[in-house]
Protein backbone atom coordinates (compact mmCIF):
# COMPACT_ATOMS: atom_id res chain seq x y z
CA UNK A 1 0.00 0.00 0.00
CA UNK A 2 1.48 3.62 -1.15
CA UNK A 3 1.02 6.08 1.62
CA UNK A 4 0.61 9.79 0.68
CA UNK A 5 3.12 10.95 3.31
CA UNK A 6 6.04 8.54 2.27
CA UNK A 7 9.38 10.44 0.71
CA UNK A 8 9.12 8.02 -2.23
CA UNK A 9 4.99 9.34 -3.06
CA UNK A 10 6.32 12.69 -2.32
CA UNK A 11 8.91 12.55 -4.14
CA UNK A 12 7.13 11.70 -7.62
CA UNK A 13 3.92 14.22 -7.19
CA UNK A 14 6.24 17.06 -6.19
CA UNK A 15 9.74 16.48 -7.60
CA UNK A 16 11.84 19.64 -6.93
CA UNK A 17 9.56 21.95 -5.09
CA UNK A 18 10.73 22.97 -1.57
CA UNK A 19 10.10 20.36 0.96
CA UNK A 20 12.06 20.73 4.07
CA UNK A 21 14.55 23.54 5.34
CA UNK A 22 16.42 23.36 8.99
CA UNK A 23 19.02 25.91 10.48
CA UNK A 24 21.75 24.12 8.29
CA UNK A 25 20.25 22.45 4.99
CA UNK A 26 17.17 22.38 2.32
CA UNK A 27 15.72 19.88 0.02
CA UNK A 28 13.39 19.33 -2.33
CA UNK A 29 10.85 16.25 -1.84
CA UNK A 30 12.88 14.55 -4.60
CA UNK A 31 16.85 15.46 -2.48
CA UNK A 32 14.73 14.21 0.63
CA UNK A 33 13.99 10.97 -1.55
CA UNK A 34 17.00 10.99 -2.13
CA UNK A 35 18.86 10.69 0.61
CA UNK A 36 16.08 8.86 2.86
CA UNK A 37 17.10 5.96 0.29
CA UNK A 38 20.75 6.80 1.84
CA UNK A 39 19.78 6.60 5.40
CA UNK A 40 17.63 3.27 4.87
CA UNK A 41 20.70 1.80 3.24
CA UNK A 42 22.87 2.36 5.96
CA UNK A 43 20.24 1.12 8.66
CA UNK A 44 20.18 -2.08 6.56
CA UNK A 45 23.84 -2.22 6.71
CA UNK A 46 23.59 -1.71 10.22
CA UNK A 47 20.94 -5.08 10.40
CA UNK A 48 17.44 -2.96 10.43
CA UNK A 49 14.42 -5.07 8.50
CA UNK A 50 10.55 -5.25 8.69
CA UNK A 51 9.37 -5.17 11.64
CA UNK A 52 12.29 -3.89 14.01
CA UNK A 53 12.00 -0.20 15.64
CA UNK A 54 14.84 2.77 15.43
CA UNK A 55 15.16 4.95 18.04
CA UNK A 56 16.04 8.80 17.00
CA UNK A 57 17.12 10.52 19.81
CA UNK A 58 18.35 14.02 18.29
CA UNK A 59 17.14 17.55 18.42
CA UNK A 60 14.73 19.16 16.10
CA UNK A 61 16.39 18.89 12.24
CA UNK A 62 16.24 17.03 9.25
CA UNK A 63 18.01 14.33 10.28
CA UNK A 64 15.26 13.08 12.31
CA UNK A 65 12.78 13.17 9.98
CA UNK A 66 14.94 11.39 7.56
CA UNK A 67 15.24 8.74 10.18
CA UNK A 68 11.50 8.36 10.56
CA UNK A 69 11.03 8.38 6.63
CA UNK A 70 14.15 5.75 6.66
CA UNK A 71 12.65 3.58 8.64
CA UNK A 72 9.66 3.30 6.60
CA UNK A 73 11.79 2.28 3.67
CA UNK A 74 12.56 -0.20 5.33
CA UNK A 75 9.52 -1.51 7.27
CA UNK A 76 10.61 -0.38 10.18
CA UNK A 77 9.13 1.70 12.73
CA UNK A 78 10.61 4.62 14.65
CA UNK A 79 10.57 5.59 18.39
CA UNK A 80 11.42 9.26 18.89
CA UNK A 81 13.11 10.60 22.13
CA UNK A 82 13.49 13.80 23.92
CA UNK A 83 16.85 14.80 22.71
CA UNK A 84 16.88 16.03 27.10
CA UNK A 85 16.47 12.90 28.60
CA UNK A 86 18.81 11.62 31.07
CA UNK A 87 20.69 8.57 30.06
CA UNK A 88 18.28 6.42 32.04
CA UNK A 89 15.25 8.24 30.85
CA UNK A 90 16.77 7.33 27.05
CA UNK A 91 17.88 4.01 27.81
CA UNK A 92 14.63 3.24 29.41
CA UNK A 93 12.34 4.21 26.41
CA UNK A 94 15.18 2.01 23.97
CA UNK A 95 14.63 -0.84 25.55
CA UNK A 96 11.49 -1.11 25.91
CA UNK A 97 10.87 -0.53 22.54
CA UNK A 98 13.32 -3.11 21.22
CA UNK A 99 15.33 -0.89 19.49
CA UNK A 100 17.37 -2.70 16.86
CA UNK A 101 19.31 0.82 16.40
CA UNK A 102 19.67 4.34 17.67
CA UNK A 103 20.86 7.06 16.18
CA UNK A 104 21.96 9.95 18.13
CA UNK A 105 24.12 12.97 18.32
CA UNK A 106 27.14 10.80 19.06
CA UNK A 107 29.44 8.58 21.23
CA UNK A 108 28.67 10.39 24.24
CA UNK A 109 24.44 10.31 23.65
CA UNK A 110 22.46 6.49 25.29
CA UNK A 111 22.19 3.96 23.44
CA UNK A 112 20.90 1.99 26.02
CA UNK A 113 23.33 -0.79 25.05
CA UNK A 114 22.38 -1.36 21.80
CA UNK A 115 23.91 -0.82 18.10
CA UNK A 116 24.47 3.28 17.67
CA UNK A 117 25.06 5.83 14.41
CA UNK A 118 25.66 8.91 15.34
CA UNK A 119 24.24 12.07 13.36
CA UNK A 120 27.47 12.69 11.51
CA UNK A 121 27.78 9.33 9.90
CA UNK A 122 24.13 10.04 8.69
CA UNK A 123 24.92 13.28 7.15
CA UNK A 124 27.98 11.74 5.12
CA UNK A 125 25.87 8.97 3.54
CA UNK A 126 24.03 11.56 2.29
CA UNK A 127 25.80 11.62 -0.98
CA UNK A 128 26.02 7.52 -1.50
CA UNK A 129 23.67 7.74 -4.64
CA UNK A 130 22.02 4.93 -3.46
CA UNK A 131 18.82 4.17 -4.76
CA UNK A 132 16.44 1.20 -2.41
CA UNK A 133 13.14 0.90 -3.09
CA UNK A 134 10.88 0.49 -0.83
CA UNK A 135 8.92 -1.59 1.17
CA UNK A 136 4.97 -2.38 0.76
CA UNK A 137 3.88 -1.29 3.68
CA UNK A 138 0.34 -2.37 5.23
CA UNK A 139 -2.04 0.00 6.75
CA UNK A 140 -1.61 -2.08 10.41
CA UNK A 141 2.71 -2.18 10.00
CA UNK A 142 3.41 -0.51 13.24
CA UNK A 143 4.94 3.42 11.90
CA UNK A 144 5.83 5.02 15.66
CA UNK A 145 6.36 4.25 19.13
CA UNK A 146 5.44 7.59 20.74
CA UNK A 147 5.63 7.57 24.82
CA UNK A 148 3.90 9.32 26.76
CA UNK A 149 4.90 12.60 28.98
CA UNK A 150 5.10 9.74 32.27
CA UNK A 151 2.84 12.36 33.87
CA UNK A 152 0.91 9.75 35.39
CA UNK A 153 3.62 6.85 36.13
CA UNK A 154 6.31 5.21 34.10
CA UNK A 155 5.75 7.07 30.30
CA UNK A 156 4.19 4.27 28.27
CA UNK A 157 4.90 3.64 24.28
CA UNK A 158 1.83 4.51 21.94
CA UNK A 159 1.68 2.06 18.94
CA UNK A 160 0.57 3.69 16.14
CA UNK A 161 0.02 2.47 12.55
CA UNK A 162 0.37 3.68 9.40
CA UNK A 163 -3.29 3.78 8.64
CA UNK A 164 -3.41 6.07 12.08
CA UNK A 165 -0.74 8.36 10.41
CA UNK A 166 -2.49 8.44 7.08
CA UNK A 167 -6.24 9.31 8.59
CA UNK A 168 -4.55 11.91 11.14
CA UNK A 169 -2.35 13.75 8.78
CA UNK A 170 -5.09 14.07 6.05
CA UNK A 171 -7.78 14.85 8.61
CA UNK A 172 -5.71 17.83 9.80
CA UNK A 173 -4.87 18.62 5.86
CA UNK A 174 -8.23 18.77 4.96
CA UNK A 175 -10.07 20.69 8.21
CA UNK A 176 -7.47 23.04 7.76
CA UNK A 177 -7.81 23.52 4.05
CA UNK A 178 -4.06 22.90 3.51
CA UNK A 179 -2.39 23.17 -0.17
CA UNK A 180 0.94 23.64 -1.74
CA UNK A 181 1.08 27.23 -1.40
CA UNK A 182 1.42 26.33 2.58
CA UNK A 183 4.01 26.79 4.89
CA UNK A 184 4.61 25.51 8.23
CA UNK A 185 7.73 26.74 10.78
CA UNK A 186 7.67 24.01 12.80
CA UNK A 187 8.71 24.93 16.98
CA UNK A 188 6.92 22.10 18.60
CA UNK A 189 9.79 19.12 19.59
CA UNK A 190 9.40 16.45 16.52
CA UNK A 191 9.53 13.93 19.44
CA UNK A 192 5.92 15.26 20.09
CA UNK A 193 2.83 13.57 18.24
CA UNK A 194 1.32 17.67 17.83
CA UNK A 195 4.51 18.03 15.22
CA UNK A 196 4.40 14.90 14.03
CA UNK A 197 0.76 14.93 12.71
CA UNK A 198 -0.05 18.99 12.55
CA UNK A 199 3.17 20.25 11.60
CA UNK A 200 5.35 17.06 9.16
CA UNK A 201 2.83 14.93 7.94
CA UNK A 202 -0.05 17.12 6.93
CA UNK A 203 1.79 20.10 4.74
CA UNK A 204 4.06 17.39 3.36
CA UNK A 205 1.51 15.48 1.98
CA UNK A 206 0.01 18.17 0.03
CA UNK A 207 3.41 19.60 -1.44
CA UNK A 208 3.48 22.16 1.11
CA UNK A 209 6.85 22.86 2.85
CA UNK A 210 8.21 22.83 6.36
CA UNK A 211 10.86 25.02 8.01
CA UNK A 212 11.98 23.42 10.82
CA UNK A 213 13.29 25.65 13.89
CA UNK A 214 16.10 23.85 16.10
CA UNK A 215 15.47 25.36 18.97
CA UNK A 216 12.28 27.26 20.29
CA UNK A 217 13.17 31.03 21.12
CA UNK A 218 10.57 34.01 21.44
CA UNK A 219 13.28 36.83 20.97
CA UNK A 220 13.68 35.21 17.49
CA UNK A 221 10.62 33.80 16.35
CA UNK A 222 9.33 37.24 14.96
CA UNK A 223 12.85 37.19 12.43
CA UNK A 224 12.07 33.92 11.24
CA UNK A 225 8.24 35.09 10.41
CA UNK A 226 9.41 38.04 8.80
CA UNK A 227 12.65 36.17 7.10
CA UNK A 228 11.06 33.07 5.89
CA UNK A 229 7.20 34.27 5.40
CA UNK A 230 5.02 30.72 7.20
CA UNK A 231 1.52 30.28 6.56
CA UNK A 232 0.93 28.84 9.80
CA UNK A 233 2.48 27.23 13.07
CA UNK A 234 1.04 25.12 16.07
CA UNK A 235 2.36 25.87 19.59
CA UNK A 236 1.12 25.24 23.30
CA UNK A 237 -0.37 27.94 25.48
CA UNK A 238 3.15 28.78 27.52
CA UNK A 239 4.55 29.63 23.63
CA UNK A 240 1.90 31.98 22.82
CA UNK A 241 2.33 34.02 26.01
CA UNK A 242 5.86 33.96 25.84
CA UNK A 243 5.08 35.72 22.28
CA UNK A 244 3.09 38.03 23.93
CA UNK A 245 4.96 39.04 26.70
CA UNK A 246 8.59 39.40 23.95
CA UNK A 247 6.54 41.57 21.79
CA UNK A 248 5.88 44.24 24.16
CA UNK A 249 7.59 47.52 22.07
CA UNK A 250 7.89 45.57 18.29
CA UNK A 251 5.64 45.60 15.69
CA UNK A 252 6.68 42.24 13.79
CA UNK A 253 5.39 41.71 10.69
CA UNK A 254 2.88 39.15 10.42
CA UNK A 255 0.99 39.19 7.76
CA UNK A 256 1.91 35.81 6.02
CA UNK A 257 0.52 33.66 8.77
CA UNK A 258 -2.80 32.34 7.79
CA UNK A 259 -3.88 30.48 10.76
CA UNK A 260 -1.95 28.98 13.88
CA UNK A 261 -3.14 25.93 15.90
CA UNK A 262 -2.98 25.72 20.09
CA UNK A 263 -3.22 22.44 22.27
CA UNK A 264 -1.74 20.38 24.35
CA UNK A 265 -2.80 21.96 27.61
CA UNK A 266 -5.93 24.86 27.76
CA UNK A 267 -5.40 27.95 26.99
CA UNK A 268 -7.74 30.82 28.38
CA UNK A 269 -9.89 33.01 26.41
CA UNK A 270 -7.77 36.20 27.10
CA UNK A 271 -4.39 34.89 26.04
CA UNK A 272 -6.08 33.16 22.77
CA UNK A 273 -7.67 36.64 22.09
CA UNK A 274 -4.60 38.60 22.69
CA UNK A 275 -2.37 36.13 20.52
CA UNK A 276 -5.10 36.27 17.67
CA UNK A 277 -4.97 40.24 17.88
CA UNK A 278 -1.07 40.43 17.71
CA UNK A 279 -0.81 37.99 15.27
CA UNK A 280 -3.54 39.08 12.80
CA UNK A 281 -4.72 35.39 12.25
CA UNK A 282 -6.86 32.97 13.63
CA UNK A 283 -5.79 30.59 16.45
CA UNK A 284 -7.46 27.16 16.25
CA UNK A 285 -7.82 25.80 19.52
CA UNK A 286 -7.90 21.87 19.36
CA UNK A 287 -8.10 18.86 21.65
CA UNK A 288 -6.44 15.20 21.37
CA UNK A 289 -3.84 12.69 22.31
CA UNK A 290 -1.74 10.56 21.79
CA UNK A 291 -3.50 7.93 22.21
CA UNK A 292 -5.97 9.12 19.57
CA UNK A 293 -2.70 10.23 17.14
CA UNK A 294 -2.87 13.83 17.92
CA UNK A 295 -6.46 15.24 17.42
CA UNK A 296 -10.32 14.86 17.82
CA UNK A 297 -11.83 18.08 17.80
CA UNK A 298 -10.63 21.41 16.49
CA UNK A 299 -12.23 24.87 15.70
CA UNK A 300 -12.93 24.71 11.80
CA UNK A 301 -11.28 27.57 10.01
CA UNK A 302 -13.98 27.89 7.88
CA UNK A 303 -17.09 28.24 10.19
CA UNK A 304 -18.08 29.04 14.03
CA UNK A 305 -15.49 28.76 16.22
CA UNK A 306 -16.19 28.58 20.05
CA UNK A 307 -14.19 30.52 22.38
CA UNK A 308 -14.06 28.64 25.35
CA UNK A 309 -14.48 24.78 23.31
CA UNK A 310 -12.24 23.19 21.33
CA UNK A 311 -14.46 22.90 18.68
CA UNK A 312 -16.47 19.65 16.96
CA UNK A 313 -15.26 15.93 16.75
CA UNK A 314 -12.56 15.81 13.15
CA UNK A 315 -14.30 13.95 10.25
CA UNK A 316 -14.00 10.21 10.77
CA UNK A 317 -14.44 10.75 14.54
CA UNK A 318 -17.19 10.29 17.51
CA UNK A 319 -16.73 11.59 20.49
CA UNK A 320 -19.24 10.54 24.09
CA UNK A 321 -19.41 12.19 27.12
CA UNK A 322 -20.27 9.12 29.52
CA UNK A 323 -20.86 8.63 33.60
CA UNK A 324 -18.67 6.13 35.77
CA UNK A 325 -20.47 3.52 34.18
CA UNK A 326 -19.50 4.47 30.26
CA UNK A 327 -23.18 5.04 29.74
CA UNK A 328 -23.88 8.22 27.42
CA UNK A 329 -25.18 11.40 29.56
CA UNK A 330 -27.91 14.16 28.52
CA UNK A 331 -26.09 17.04 26.00
CA UNK A 332 -24.60 19.67 28.15
CA UNK A 333 -23.65 17.25 31.07
CA UNK A 334 -20.30 16.35 32.35
CA UNK A 335 -18.44 13.30 31.92
CA UNK A 336 -15.21 11.24 30.50
CA UNK A 337 -14.52 12.25 26.97
CA UNK A 338 -14.44 8.83 24.69
CA UNK A 339 -13.10 8.81 21.22
CA UNK A 340 -13.45 6.59 18.41
CA UNK A 341 -12.53 6.60 14.64
CA UNK A 342 -9.62 5.10 12.33
CA UNK A 343 -6.98 6.97 14.80
CA UNK A 344 -7.45 4.73 17.51
CA UNK A 345 -3.88 3.62 18.95
CA UNK A 346 -2.73 -0.15 18.35
CA UNK A 347 -2.74 -0.26 21.68
CA UNK A 348 0.77 0.16 24.36
CA UNK A 349 3.94 -1.42 23.83
CA UNK A 350 4.39 -4.95 25.88
CA UNK A 351 1.26 -2.93 28.31
CA UNK A 352 -1.72 -4.91 27.65
CA UNK A 353 -3.07 -4.42 31.17
CA UNK A 354 -3.27 -0.62 30.58
CA UNK A 355 -4.15 -1.04 27.04
CA UNK A 356 -7.28 -3.15 28.33
CA UNK A 357 -8.22 0.07 30.78
CA UNK A 358 -7.88 2.37 27.75
CA UNK A 359 -9.69 0.95 25.09
CA UNK A 360 -12.81 0.01 25.74
CA UNK A 361 -14.79 -1.58 22.69
CA UNK A 362 -12.93 0.74 20.27
CA UNK A 363 -13.24 3.69 21.66
CA UNK A 364 -10.49 5.59 23.66
CA UNK A 365 -10.93 6.56 26.89
CA UNK A 366 -9.49 9.96 27.59
CA UNK A 367 -9.37 10.47 31.58
CA UNK A 368 -10.78 13.89 30.71
CA UNK A 369 -14.02 15.23 31.95
CA UNK A 370 -15.78 16.92 29.17
CA UNK A 371 -19.04 18.82 27.95
CA UNK A 372 -20.48 18.78 24.37
CA UNK A 373 -22.96 20.94 23.37
CA UNK A 374 -26.31 20.79 21.17
CA UNK A 375 -24.05 22.03 17.79
CA UNK A 376 -21.28 19.09 19.12
CA UNK A 377 -18.68 21.57 20.30
CA UNK A 378 -16.62 20.18 22.90
CA UNK A 379 -15.47 21.95 26.21
CA UNK A 380 -12.85 20.58 28.67
CA UNK A 381 -13.86 20.88 31.51
CA UNK A 382 -10.91 19.18 33.50
CA UNK A 383 -8.55 15.71 33.88
CA UNK A 384 -10.68 13.21 35.92
CA UNK A 385 -7.45 12.56 38.46
CA UNK A 386 -6.89 16.49 38.49
CA UNK A 387 -10.25 17.08 39.89
CA UNK A 388 -10.04 18.25 43.69
CA UNK A 389 -12.87 16.54 46.33
CA UNK A 390 -13.16 18.81 48.85
CA UNK A 391 -16.05 17.72 52.01
CA UNK A 392 -17.01 15.46 49.20
CA UNK A 393 -17.75 18.47 46.66
CA UNK A 394 -16.43 17.73 43.23
CA UNK A 395 -14.43 20.97 42.13
CA UNK A 396 -12.67 21.29 39.02
CA UNK A 397 -9.50 23.16 38.39
CA UNK A 398 -9.64 24.36 35.07
CA UNK A 399 -12.92 26.33 35.94
CA UNK A 400 -10.89 28.00 38.99
CA UNK A 401 -7.91 28.55 36.54
CA UNK A 402 -9.98 30.06 34.25
CA UNK A 403 -11.41 32.45 37.12
CA UNK A 404 -7.67 33.66 38.04
CA UNK A 405 -6.56 33.68 34.54
CA UNK A 406 -9.22 36.71 33.75
CA UNK A 407 -7.58 38.61 35.83
CA UNK A 408 -5.37 41.34 33.99
CA UNK A 409 -1.51 40.61 34.75
CA UNK A 410 -1.73 36.91 34.87
CA UNK A 411 0.31 34.98 32.32
CA UNK A 412 0.27 31.33 33.81
CA UNK A 413 -1.90 29.71 36.20
CA UNK A 414 -2.25 25.91 37.87
CA UNK A 415 -4.55 24.51 40.71
CA UNK A 416 -3.98 21.98 42.26
CA UNK A 417 -5.89 19.78 45.17
CA UNK A 418 -3.80 20.27 48.89
CA UNK A 419 -4.39 17.43 51.64
CA UNK A 420 -6.34 18.76 54.24
CA UNK A 421 -7.46 16.69 57.12
CA UNK A 422 -10.18 17.96 57.95
CA UNK A 423 -11.92 18.25 54.07
CA UNK A 424 -9.71 15.90 52.13
CA UNK A 425 -8.36 18.01 49.87
CA UNK A 426 -8.90 22.37 49.27
CA UNK A 427 -7.83 23.92 46.18
CA UNK A 428 -4.51 25.98 45.85
CA UNK A 429 -2.95 28.67 43.28
CA UNK A 430 0.23 28.97 41.57
CA UNK A 431 0.14 32.18 39.73
CA UNK A 432 2.39 33.43 37.14
CA UNK A 433 2.71 37.03 36.24
CA UNK A 434 3.49 38.75 33.35
CA UNK A 435 6.81 40.73 33.36
CA UNK A 436 6.20 44.32 35.72
CA UNK A 437 2.94 43.02 36.71
CA UNK A 438 1.78 44.45 40.10
CA UNK A 439 0.35 41.05 41.25
CA UNK A 440 -0.11 40.19 44.50
CA UNK A 441 -1.68 36.84 45.93
CA UNK A 442 -4.94 39.29 47.77
CA UNK A 443 -5.47 40.55 44.64
CA UNK A 444 -6.21 36.68 43.10
CA UNK A 445 -7.85 35.87 46.25
CA UNK A 446 -10.49 38.44 45.91
CA UNK A 447 -10.99 38.45 42.54
CA UNK A 448 -11.56 34.63 42.75
CA UNK A 449 -13.82 35.18 45.37
CA UNK A 450 -15.63 37.82 42.93
CA UNK A 451 -16.63 35.10 40.40
CA UNK A 452 -16.64 31.45 42.48
CA UNK A 453 -18.35 30.41 45.12
CA UNK A 454 -16.35 30.31 48.05
CA UNK A 455 -15.32 26.62 48.17
CA UNK A 456 -13.51 26.75 44.77
CA UNK A 457 -11.63 29.86 45.79
CA UNK A 458 -8.15 28.94 46.56
CA UNK A 459 -7.12 29.34 50.12
CA UNK A 460 -3.89 29.59 49.60
CA UNK A 461 -2.08 31.64 46.40
CA UNK A 462 1.46 31.69 45.24
CA UNK A 463 3.11 33.79 43.19
CA UNK A 464 5.93 32.30 41.37
CA UNK A 465 8.67 33.47 38.36
CA UNK A 466 7.65 29.91 36.14
CA UNK A 467 5.69 26.89 36.71
CA UNK A 468 7.17 22.82 36.33
CA UNK A 469 6.82 21.77 32.51
CA UNK A 470 6.96 18.23 31.69
CA UNK A 471 9.11 17.48 28.32
CA UNK A 472 5.92 18.76 25.85
CA UNK A 473 5.22 21.50 27.52
CA UNK A 474 2.47 20.90 30.07
CA UNK A 475 2.24 22.08 33.29
CA UNK A 476 3.70 19.36 35.67
CA UNK A 477 0.83 19.07 37.99
CA UNK A 478 1.70 15.83 39.26
CA UNK A 479 4.68 17.80 40.88
CA UNK A 480 3.26 20.31 42.19
CA UNK A 481 0.77 18.22 43.81
CA UNK A 482 4.05 16.79 45.44
CA UNK A 483 5.88 19.97 46.38
CA UNK A 484 2.71 20.35 48.86
CA UNK A 485 3.04 17.47 50.97
CA UNK A 486 7.12 17.42 51.16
Amino acid sequence: MEFEYLSGALAERFGDAPAIRDDNTQMSFRELDDRVQAAASRFRELGVSRGDVIAVMLPNRSELVLTIFAAWHLGAAATPINPNFTSAEADHQINDAGAALVVNAGPDAPTGGRPAIGVDELEAAAGSGVTLEPVTLRGDDLALVIYTSGSTGRPKGVMLTHSNAAAMSGSMADVMAMTAEDHCLLVLPLFHVNALMVSLLAPLRVGAQLSIVGTFSASTFFDRVELLRPTYFSAVPTIYALLLTQAEGRSPDMSSLRFAVCGAAPATLELLAAAEDFLGAPILEGYGLTEATCASAVNPIDGPRKPGTVGPALPGQRIRIVDENLEDVPTGNPGEVLITGPIVMAGYLNNPEATEQTLVDGWVRTGDVGVLDEDGYLSIVDRLKDMIIRGGENLYPKEIETAIGSLPGVLEVAVVGRPDAVLGEVPVAFVVPYPEADLTPEAVTTHSAERLTRVKVPVHVTITPALPKNPVGKIDKPGLRASLVT
